[in-house]
């Protein structure tokens, strides 16, 4: 019985091809979009992951010199006194144009790391004289490995599989020769066993800081409201496919009436016909998901790279820029595909359950009941308060993307309520009989194209809200680097003593040299990284300050104040008048507040001897040079030959405004990407919906045919009412979108980045936006107008021999 049950109900598919291609491709695209982001997020996981159990990392307790690198004899000391630590040399550097992290590790005492344990494990393992000895040996990931073996003066390289990506690791003395660090150490790992009784650290190397392991902010962290803000994205787009799905089971359902009433007239209960139609709806939701896996895989592996650029330019986050198929997403994907599947079929399913069995009303009755009265706009105004509601009580990213999921849903069920006053109003101001028609056939066509007009709005909106302020963001980032970077010319030098030196030299040559030191600070709230400034009109005249008390850098310059940055001041709530609490010995009140986009971590600026009262010793390699612009390539010449500098260490102003402008794009290509594939798949919803619904016109243009309007003039109607109800549909999405755009900027950045944007309007972007949209639903539209230009008169005589 079930099987006859399910070969009846399979026939609809095979009467409505169009509609089974249309339902698949709305589960495969909602799916394909879904996965790509939460492929690319679990990748990017995947590598934090792997990156902290192959080097060990926030597994053990560090020791830190705030003031900068720790000494050998702090080390020998500490050794001497029993402890067991393990000494680590971690900097940034370029080889052969290309940024690198090295890390050099005590090779005998540091925790056994798997990239050493396969060497040694391997079939030709090398010699361990070898790596502890000059020249020593590199290892690298098989990528970077084939990039160092073409360059020259390095060390004999190792491939292994177990490293992160643009990662060297060796052994620590080969480091201090990379590096040029000689006698330096960046940090000393704890090591787990310790001797009974032992001194105090604070009483053998006061100067050290202690970091527990449990506090240590690891890349994960760090990066957590990246990966929401996408998933985010991910997940409006998924909405749009499922409006898709939504039509194309409520139509199904509804053409399918009369078979439901026909297998309930012959005794088939409607339990057992809501259970085969869900065990339909799952095996499609299978191979919609499955098509959308494999759409959403290719999808993903084509803006990894982007990302992986994004995720290690902002946060040094060790990102491969390859996807694996993991099976955790694809299952997430099918599970999410079939949730939302019969999420959208729901309230189809609900009715027919609650049909009588002797009910004959049409297609267009069905479609006319879902949208009829006040319950759903009541329902969208609903959830926009409560959005709202959730958003002024509770805060934070997620109540911010709540407020944002309710204004979207909210509006989106407004919209055919919306649409319907807006058609009203015209067709009252309109005069005519053929101009009454259109708007009346509009009108009672709304039923059948609200859902796709729901995805259109929901896919401008998105546009609109994403495009403002990524827009926005560019026009304050471009505005903010030309006050940060206002030196000509940013110089590096090996070490301290080269960097007086170059300052000595270029004293009497040069407009100022602003030396650039900084060290880093354990803090409550995370990293603090604090610098120095000396007194200079520069900073006076261009730093970006967004909040500032009386005689600000006064103050600063006369040590008595400090400044923070927005990341700084919205995370702690400090503010000009509150005091900063830099460590134990120094508390400092806050004399003003700095926009400092692009950074997640917190900054604080003092004078340069408050710098050097706080943390001793903060090396002085880099420089901001002011001079004149026409000479400043002459003079980057000049000191890479003088003092036998590489190229990267003396970077003009212009090209480290082109590289941060670079990393700045690469942040928004995959919300850009959504953002054009979901107005996309807008437009293949108005198309499908035209499509489904062509069988159903026949009734209503035949009788106008019938009166003397002619194929071609009513072909010409169809594409007018297709793009009528796209442009109405667009004017409701800006100030959706908009409003959109600002909770962006106003909640979601400063919760999720810590910074808020000015929010700027740019209208030459709509009227393109406009037009594209208009264009898309021509274009929908023209397929069903070119059925209705060559339908034969024959076809449309025969409604009226149908009874209807």
């Amino acid at each position: 019985m079930t099987v006859a049950i399910i070969q009846v109900l399979l026939s609809h598919w095979r009467r409505h091809r169009l509609q089974l291609a249309t339902l698949l491709i709305g589960i495969a695209l909602a799916t394909g979009l879904w996965s790509a982001v939460q492929a690319i997020n679990a990748e990017a996981r995947a590598s934090y992951q792997r990156a902290n159990e192959q080097l060990a990392l926030g597994q053990h307790d560090e020791l830190r010199n705030p003031a900068g690198p720790i000494t050998i004899d702090r080390y020998l000391s500490l050794r001497r006194a029993g402890w067991q630590v393990a000494a680590v040399l971690e900097e940034t550097t370029r080889i052969g144009g290309r940024s690198i992290r090295v890390m050099g590790v005590d090779m005998v005492a540091y925790p056994a790391l798997p990239a050493v344990t396969g060497i040694e494990q391997s079939a030709t393992p090398p010699d361990p004289a070898d790596m502890l000895t000059a020249p020593g040996r590199l290892l690298a990931s098989p990528d970077l490995a084939r990039f160092l073996s073409n360059q020259t003066g390095l060390p004999p390289v190792l491939t292994s599989p177990d490293l992160p990506p643009d990662l060297i690791l060796t052994d620590i003395g080969v480091a201090e020769v990379l590096l040029d660090r000689k006698g330096q150490i960046s940090r000393l790992i704890i090591l787990p066993d310790q001797p009974r009784t032992l001194p105090e650290i604070a009483a053998i190397t006061p100067e050290l800081e202690r970091v527990e392991a449990s506090s240590q902010l690891d890349t994960a962290q760090l990066t957590d409201s990246f990966h929401l803000n996408l998933s985010a994205f991910g997940l409006l787009s998924f909405a749009v496919g499922l409006f898709i799905v939504h039509g194309t089971v409520g139509l199904a359902f509804a053409q399918r009436r009369g078979i439901i009433r026909t297998l309930r007239a012959l005794g088939v209960s409607m339990r057992q016909l809501v259970w085969v139609i869900l065990l339909e709806l799952s095996l499609l939701v299978l191979f919609g998901g499955l098509a959308g896996l494999m759409l959403g895989y290719f999808l993903a592996g084509a803006l990894l790279p982007d990302v992986a650029a994004t995720l290690r330019g902002l946060y040094g986050a060790p990102v491969s820029g390859e996807i694996a198929l993991q099976p955790k997403w694809a299952v997430a994907g099918l599970a999410m595909a079939l949730g939302g599947t019969l999420l959208a079929s729901g309230h189809a399913l609900i009715r027919l359950s609650h049909m009588p069995l002797l009910s004959g009303a049409g297609v267009q009755a069905w479609r006319t009941a879902a949208f009829n009265g006040f319950t759903t706009p009541l329902l969208g105004l609903l959830i926009i308060l409560v959005g709202i509601i959730v958003q002024l009580s509770i805060g934070g990213l997620v109540a911010g993307f709540t407020l944002v999921a309710g204004m979207l849903l909210g509006a989106a069920l407004l919209l055919p309520s919306l649409l319907s006053l807006v058609i009203a109003i015209f067709q009252r101001f309109t005069k005519g009989p053929i101009a009454q028609w259109i708007w009346s056939d509009m009108r009672a066509q709304l039923p059948g194209l609200s859902l796709a007009l729901m995805a259109l709005l929901l896919a401008l909106a998105a546009n609109i809200g994403v495009g403002t302020m990524v827009s926005s963001f560019r026009l304050t980032f471009t505005g903010w680097l030309d006050q940060r970077l206002t030196s000509e010319l940013y110089l590096t030098a090996k070490d301290d003593q080269q960097g007086r030196e170059i300052s000595n030299w270029l004293a009497p040559q040069v407009d100022a040299i602003l030396p650039i030191r900084s060290v880093e600070l354990a803090h409550p709230s995370g990293p603090l990284f604090l610098y120095g400034v000396v007194d200079d009109q520069t900073y006076r005249q261009h730093w970006p300050l967004i909040a500032s008390g009386a005689d600000v850098w006064d103050r600063v310059n006369a040590g008595e104040a400090v400044l923070i940055n927005e990341q700084l001041a919205r995370r702690q709530d400090l503010w000009p008048g509150d005091d900063l609490i830099i460590n134990r010995e120094y508390t400092l009140p806050v004399a003003g507040v700095y926009s400092d986009y692009g950074n997640p971590t917190g900054q604080a600026i003092v004078s340069m001897t408050r710098l050097d009262q706080i943390a001793p010793g903060v090396e002085a390699r880099r420089f901001g040079i002011r001079t004149h612009a026409e000479s400043a390539t002459e003079l980057a010449h000049t000191l890479r030959d003088r003092f036998d500098l590489p190229r990267q260490a003396v970077i003009q102003q212009a090209a480290m405004k082109a590289q941060s402008m670079t990393v700045f794009e690469k942040t928004f290509v995959v919300t850009s990407a959504l953002n054009v594939l979901t107005l996309g798949v807008a437009g293949f919803a108005i198309l499908t919906s035209l499509l489904t619904l062509w069988t159903q016109r026949l009734p209503q243009i035949a009788p106008v045919w019938a009166l003397g309007l002619t194929r071609a003039r009513l072909a010409q109607f169809e594409l007018l009412r297709s793009v009528l109800l796209a442009a109405i549909t667009a004017i409701i999405a800006l100030p959706l979108g908009l409003a959109l755009a600002w909770t962006l900027l106003a909640i979601i950045n400063v919760e999720a980045f810590g910074w808020r944007l000015p929010m700027y309007l740019f209208p030459a972007d709509w009227a393109r936006l406009f037009l594209l949209t208009l264009l898309a639903a021509l274009v929908a539209a023209a397929l069903p107008a070119m059925r209705l230009l060559r339908l034969p008169p024959a076809e449309l005589l025969r409604v009226f021999a149908n009874e209807r």
